[in-house]
């Protein structure tokens, strides 16, 4: 297997979900996340999560509370996905389908587990 092969294995040229799915779930599994480890986690800019934050945040989707120097999301798991195909389903079956069992989640994370989806 040479260098090309090895690096589709590992970076995909598409994705199932878009870097709004991925940013909200970053957000949903750790919700005093840096949006600084959103970006490196996701793999773009800080910018562009910055963006996709606001998109979110003023469609409702997410909830920002600020708590010292940190921001606390909330996801709004109760609203409806957005895209016509999939939108009699809300956010709580994609966090649902998408959040990994506790035992494979990091230590902090864990922790949240039974803070409500909002």
């Amino acid at each position: 297997m040479d260098a090309s092969d090895n690096e589709r294995l590992t970076s995909p040229a598409w994705t199932f979900l878009t870097n709004h799915a991925h940013v909200l779930l970053c957000i949903a599994a750790d919700p005093e996340i840096r949006l600084r480890d959103v970006s490196e986690r996701v793999g773009i800019t800080e910018r562009a999560v910055q963006r996709i934050v606001s998109d979110l945040e003023e469609a409702g989707y997410l909830l920002r509370a600020r708590e010292g120097r940190r921001n606390h999301y909330t996801v709004r798991g109760d609203l409806p996905l957005r895209h016509p195909v999939e939108q009699h389903h809300d956010v709580s079956v994609l966090l649902a389908l998408a959040t990994p069992p506790l035992e494979a989640r990091p230590a902090r994370a864990a922790h949240q587990v039974g803070r409500p989806m909002r």
